[in-house]
């Protein structure tokens, strides 16, 4: 083989790999692993509230005992919401998604509840641990907003690229597996972070 014919194929299979980044092929796995990474994200930021709640029920048990009732239903939630597991697979079944966030308004109700009983006792609005939690727990519920926010932007950009040119054309062909991702549709009130006054 000649040095002219192999300078011509590695500038031929050049082209091609050129031709082939240019036309979107990698379009459709980069949208995908970024939906999932957002998910990924929600469920961080939803595991961090769970793990937040044993202490602050704890903290309010202390001078709340006759709150049995409320205390109760916040550890149940808490239970439902963290047995509830979607995984990246998942993210294609609407029901299994409307699942988790079920379960997930559910024990933000619940925390509602246990911090409008936190208005009862005085003593409990002004302890330090206490007040620690309620901050932490805005902030996480802040940081749930955004990353439900942010995965709600993915998956429509994932679902977008898998229904216009020119990646539908991949869509259709190499990726027909792919499935559109379900998305976060929880109720505008379950999206609010619980607003408490101390």
């Amino acid at each position: 083989m000649s040095f002219s014919s192999r300078l011509r194929n590695i500038v031929a299979i050049a082209l091609l790999g050129l031709s082939l980044s240019a036309c979107g092929y990698n379009t459709i796995p980069t949208a995908e692993e970024n939906a999932k990474a957002r998910w990924a994200d929600v469920q961080n930021n939803y595991q961090r509230r769970a793990d937040l709640i044993p202490n602050l029920v704890a903290t309010v048990q202390g001078y709340a005992k006759q709150e049995k009732d409320v205390l109760t239903g916040v550890v149940e939630a808490r239970a439902k919401a963290t047995q509830i597991h979607i995984d990246a697979a998942d993210l294609t079944d609407p029901d299994k998604v409307k699942q988790f966030q079920d379960a997930q308004n559910q024990l933000t109700g619940a925390l509602g509840r246990l911090l409008a009983v936190s208005e009862n006792y005085p003593d409990l609005k002004s302890n330090q641990n206490f007040l620690a939690l309620q901050s932490q727990l805005e902030g996480t519920e802040n940081r749930i907003a955004v990353a439900r926010r942010d995965y709600i932007a993915a998956v429509r950009d994932y679902n977008l690229t898998l229904k216009t040119v020119p990646s539908m054309l991949w869509a259709i062909t190499v990726f027909r597996a792919n499935k559109p991702m379900a998305e976060f549709s929880a109720s505008d009130e379950a999206q609010k972070p619980p607003t408490v006054k101390f």
